[in-house]
C-alpha cells in the first residue's frame, strides 16, 4: 500500500527473529501483530527515553539553540547514541540487509544509510578526527525515535483481533455423544471415525457431516447455507457439521470427518482467498525506491564537484548533509499517520478497519456484492400478511399467537412478537403439542388451533387459501390455521428488508456502483428483495463454494468487488472479493475474514467506507507529495546548488526543515478527525 507496508513488513520481520518465531511478515498471515505492536510500542518509548538526552548534550544542538555542552557532558550524546544506534537502528539495519539481498533498495536501506552516516561521522567529529560541526548525534537520536513511531502505529494498524480458521473451528461442538451398542459415550469430535454413529440432540450442533438414520428435525442451517428458515431433514438425509438440530433429535451416521467436511471446506477456501491476496508494490515503496537512488545519486554528484571546488572538509560536510537531509522522517510517517487516523475516526463512526489494503481498495470499487439474509434483509421471519376466512385479522393472529405461544420456534417466536407488537390480548393455551414438519397444535378457549404448512393442510384433507399462490410466487413463507381442523385464515411471514436498504442501494447507483445480491434463498424470494430494493442482479439458491466463485466471476469480467455479508458462508466470498465488508452483527468467522467490518447493521454505512477511502487516499497522495517533494527540494540545497550564488543550507537549516515536514505531514493526517462518517451524512454529501 505504502512505504508504511514496506517498513512494517521488516518490522514484523525483526520481531520475529527477536521472538524466536518462524513466518513472513505479512498481514494476510495469520499472527498476532498486537505483540508486534507491542514490541515496537515498547522499543519507540525505550528509544524516546534515551533519545532525549542524546539531543540535549548534543553540542551541535546546544549551538543551535545557543548553549555550550562542555566536559563529560560531552560524552552522553556519543554513549547513548551507540545504544541507540546498534538496538534502535536494529530493525532498519536488517531491513536495509533484506533489501539488499533481494535487490530491492527503498526505505529500510535509505534509513539505514542516513543513520549510519550521522553515527559514524558523529564519531569520527567527537574524537576529532573531522570538523566538529560534522557531528550529528541529535539528528541520529531523532531520526532513529520518529522512524519507531512510524513502526508502532504501522504495526498498530496491521493487527487482528481474530483468527477466521479458528472461528469456523469454534462452529463445531466441544463434545460428540457416540453409540456404542446400548450405551452413549462422549468423546472428543476428533475420535470421531467413518461409520459411526451419534446423537445429535435438540439444539445441539453436528460434530460432523453425515446422513440421518433415525428421527426428523428442523436444521438451522443458515451458518452454512445462508437460508434463513430451517430446513427439514428426515431419515437418509445429508446432514453438515456445526448445523443445529432445533427442534428434535437425530441420530446421525459419520459420513465425513476433518477435512472432508463441508466445514473444512469453507475453511480452506477462506485460507485460499486470503492467501491468493495481492502483494503488489505501493506508492510508497516506489518512491522510497526513486528516493534511494536519488539521494544516492546526488551524493555522488555533490562529491564529485565539490572535490573540485572545495577542500576535503567541504566535501564531507556537503555528502554527509545531502544523506542526511535526504532520510525520509516524513515520507516514514506519511502512510502510518493516514492509516491510523482514518481508522480511528473510521472506529468512532462503526466502521472498524482491519486490513488497512481494503480501506485503500474501496474507492476503486465499481461493484457492490450484498449478501441477502442478515445483511439487506434483518435474517429473521416477520408476519406481513394476515388472511382470516370468517373473523377479524386480529382475531386469527391472536389465537394462532395462542396455540404458537409454548413454541420456541422462529416462526412461532415471529407470530407471538406480531400479535404483541398490534397489542392484542392472546388468550391462555393448554394442550400444546409440536409436530416436526406438520406444526403446532393447542387448545385455545375450548377449541382446537393448528399453525402449519402443507403437511398439516394435507393431514386435515383442507385446501389452502387463494392468496397463498400470490404469496407463494412473492417468495414468502405460507401458515394456515386450523380452527376445530378447518382452514380458519394463513398468515404470510417473509424475511423482513431493512429500512436502510433501499437507501443504500440508491445511493450506490448514484455513485456510478453496480448492486449485485446474492443469497441461497430460492430464486421466488431473490426476485422479490431484488425488485423491491431496486437491485441490477442476483444470484440465487448459491451454495458457500459457489458464493466465492460468483465473486470470482464479477473479478474476471473486469469489476472491482466488494463483498458485503454476516454469515459462515459468506465468509470465502469476503475473502475473495477485492474488498470484505463484514456487517458487525455477523459471525465472528465472516469478521475475521472481512477488512471492513461494520458495527451497526445498517447497509448505508458501506457508504461511509467509501467516503473514508477516498478520503484517506487523497492524504496519502498530499503526504507523499510533500513528503518526497520536500526531498527533491531540500537535497539540491543541501548539496550547494547555490553555492555560486553565496548559499549553501546549513545542515541546522536543512533539520528543521526536515522537522517541518515531518509536522506538516502529521497535521495534514489529523484532518481526517473531521470527517463526517454517518451514513445519512455521506450519502447526503454524495
Amino acid at each position: 500500500m505504502a512505504a508504511a507496508h514496506d517498513t512494517g513488513r521488516h518490522a514484523h520481520h525483526q520481531h520475529e527473529k527477536q521472538a524466536d518465531h518462524t513466518g513472513h511478515g505479512d498481514h494476510h498471515d495469520h499472527h498476532d501483530h498486537g505483540d508486534h505492536a507491542a514490541v515496537f510500542r515498547r522499543l519507540f518509548l525505550i528509544m524516546l527515553v534515551l533519545g532525549v538526552p542524546t539531543v540535549l548534550f548534543s553540542p551541535m544542538f546546544g549551538d543551535l539553540l545557543g548553549y555550550e555542552v562542555s566536559g563529560a557532558g560531552l560524552w552522553v550524546s556519543p554513549i547513548l547514541g551507540n545504544v541507540m544506534y546498534f538496538w534502535g537502528g536494529q530493525p532498519f539495519l536488517e531491513g536495509a540487509w533484506d533489501e539488499i539481498k533481494q535487490r530491492r533498495p527503498g526505505m529500510m536501506l535509505l534509513v539505514a544509510l542516513a543513520i549510519t552516516v550521522a553515527f559514524l561521522s558523529s564519531w569520527a567529529a567527537t574524537l576529532g578526527w573531522i570538523n566538529p560541526e560534522l557531528e550529528h548525534w541529535w539528528e541520529l537520536a531523532l531520526l532513529i525515535v520518529i522512524m519507531l513511531l512510524g513502526h508502532w502505529i504501522e504495526m498498530r494498524s496491521l493487527s487482528q483481533t481474530s483468527s477466521a480458521l479458528d472461528s469456523l473451528a469454534a462452529l463445531l461442538p466441544d463434545e460428540a455423544e457416540r453409540v456404542v451398542g446400548d450405551d452413549v459415550e462422549k468423546i472428543s469430535p476428533a475420535e470421531l471415525r467413518l461409520g459411526d454413529v451419534v446423537i445429535v440432540r435438540p439444539g445441539a450442533s453436528l460434530p460432523a457431516d453425515g446422513h440421518v438414520i433415525q428421527g426428523s428435525a428442523s436444521m438451522d442451517e443458515s451458518m452454512i447455507t445462508g437460508e434463513s428458515a430451517t430446513v427439514r431433514r428426515r431419515e437418509g438425509d445429508a446432514v453438515v457439521a456445526g448445523t443445529v438440530a432445533t427442534d428434535s433429535g437425530l441420530r446421525v451416521e459419520v459420513t465425513a470427518l476433518g477435512e472432508d467436511t463441508t466445514l473444512a471446506g469453507i475453511s480452506k477456501l477462506v485460507d485460499d482467498a486470503q492467501n491468493s491476496s495481492s502483494r503488489a508494490q505501493r506508492l510508497a515503496d516506489r518512491a522510497s525506491g526513486w528516493l534511494f537512488w536519488y539521494a544516492l545519486a546526488a551524493a555522488a554528484v555533490t562529491a564529485a564537484v565539490w572535490m573540485l571546488i572545495g577542500t576535503p572538509e567541504q566535501v564531507v560536510a556537503r555528502v554527509i548533509t545531502v544523506l542526511v537531509i535526504a532520510c525520509p522522517h516524513a515520507l516514514g510517517l506519511a502512510i502510518p499517520l493516514v492509516v491510523s487516523t482514518s481508522t480511528e475516526r473510521a472506529a468512532q463512526a462503526g466502521v472498524l478497519v482491519t486490513d488497512r489494503m481494503a480501506l485503500e481498495s474501496m474507492r476503486d470499487v465499481d461493484t457492490v456484492l450484498f449478501d441477502k439474509t442478515g445483511t439487506l434483509t434483518k435474517g429473521t421471519p416477520t408476519v406481513n400478511g394476515v388472511e382470516s376466512v370468517d373473523m377479524s385479522d386480529d382475531a386469527l393472529l391472536a389465537v394462532a399467537a395462542a396455540a404458537e405461544s409454548d413454541s420456541e420456534h422462529p416462526l412461532a417466536t415471529a407470530i407471538v412478537g406480531a400479535a404483541r407488537d398490534r397489542g392484542l390480548t392472546v388468550p391462555p393455551a393448554t394442550d400444546f403439542s409440536s409436530s416436526p414438519a406438520v406444526g403446532v397444535e393447542a387448545r385455545v378457549d375450548g377449541r382446537l388451533v393448528q399453525v402449519g404448512g402443507p403437511y398439516l393442510l394435507e393431514q386435515e384433507n383442507q385446501r389452502e387459501l387463494e392468496v397463498a399462490e400470490k404469496w407463494r410466487t412473492d417468495g414468502a413463507i405460507i401458515l394456515h390455521v386450523l380452527i376445530d381442523s378447518r382452514v380458519a385464515g394463513a398468515l404470510r411471514l417473509d424475511d423482513e428488508v431493512r429500512p436502510e436498504s433501499r437507501e443504500a442501494v440508491d445511493a450506490l447507483h448514484s455513485r456510478g456502483a453496480r448492486v449485485v445480491m446474492i443469497t441461497g434463498d430460492a430464486e421466488a424470494v431473490a426476485a422479490s428483495v431484488s425488485a423491491e430494493l431496486g437491485i441490477d442482479d442476483y444470484f440465487a439458491g448459491v451454495r458457500p463454494e459457489d458464493k466465492s466463485a460468483a465473486v470470482r466471476s464479477l473479478q474476471e469480467q473486469g469489476r472491482r468487488v466488494a463483498m458485503v455479508g454476516d454469515g459462515v458462508n459468506d465468509a470465502p466470498a469476503l475473502a475473495q472479493a477485492d474488498v470484505g465488508v463484514a456487517i458487525g452483527a455477523g459471525t465472528d468467522v465472516a469478521i475475521a475474514s472481512a477488512g471492513v467490518v461494520l458495527a451497526s447493521d445498517d447497509p448505508r454505512a458501506v457508504l461511509s467506507v467509501f467516503a473514508l477511502s477516498q478520503a484517506a487516499y487523497r492524504k496519502m497522495v498530499q503526504n507523499l507529495w510533500w513528503a518526497a517533494g520536500y526531498n527533491l527540494l531540500a537535497v539540491p540545497l543541501a548539496a550547494g546548488v547555490l553555492a555560486p550564488f553565496g548559499f549553501i543550507l546549513p545542515m541546522s537549516v536543512g533539520a528543521v526543515l526536515m522537522s517541518l515536514s515531518t509536522i506538516i505531514v502529521a497535521l495534514n493526517a489529523q484532518t481526517l478527525r473531521r470527517l463526517d462518517l454517518r451514513p445519512e451524512a455521506v450519502i447526503t454529501d454524495g
